[in-house]
């Protein structure tokens, strides 16, 4: 098993893949927030941005998958992008299953001053909505529930994918 993704992670169409599935998950919170009208929260848009940053480890590995310091650069991005939008979504799930006047997110987004995203992509990173409030659900799950199987999903494979980078590819004749 080790040994197929290590083979996988040395390849594009895995990190295009990766990337692509990241993509897709964008254009839904895109969906949501302009054609079905749900008010993204702080909470959401720092979500949005971990997707971000696992779509960006999937181009950064598809650049160059055989080269190794540039697929551990991509693996690192990876690990750090899921573990981040994992706390986020559980953070946001805790904020929603128990609210509390005493616990709550922040009013506006609050990205460092070299990097204002609100300010430079405001339809996509402009937060308007109460992370307390629920307002879509699906199979009983709210989104931040989704996005905590989500994050999960890639950080597993990801683990997987980093233990995988000390076994070799294929066998040696």
């Amino acid at each position: 098993m080790f040994r197929f993704f290590n083979y996988c992670s040395q390849g594009r169409g895995a990190w295009l893949l990766m990337a692509f599935i990241a993509f897709m998950l964008e254009c839904a919170a895109l969906y949501f927030q302009h054609i079905m009208k749900l008010q993204p929260c702080v909470m959401c848009i720092y979500e949005r941005v971990a997707l971000f940053g696992i779509m960006i480890a999937g181009l950064v590995g598809a650049i160059a998958p055989r080269n190794v310091i540039l697929r551990w650069v991509a693996i690192i991005i990876w690990i750090y992008a899921a573990w981040r939008g994992l706390e986020l979504a559980w953070e946001h799930t805790m904020l929603q299953l128990y609210p509390s006047p005493f616990a709550s997110c922040d009013f506006f987004v609050n990205f460092p001053e070299w990097l204002p995203l609100n300010e430079w992509a405001p339809a996509i990173f402009e937060a308007t909505g109460d992370c307390a409030v629920k307002q879509w659900d699906f199979l009983g799950l709210d989104m931040p529930q989704w996005l905590i199987g989500v994050y999960g999903a890639y950080l597993l494979v990801a683990i997987i994918v980093t233990i995988s980078q000390f076994f070799p590819s294929h066998k040696k004749a």
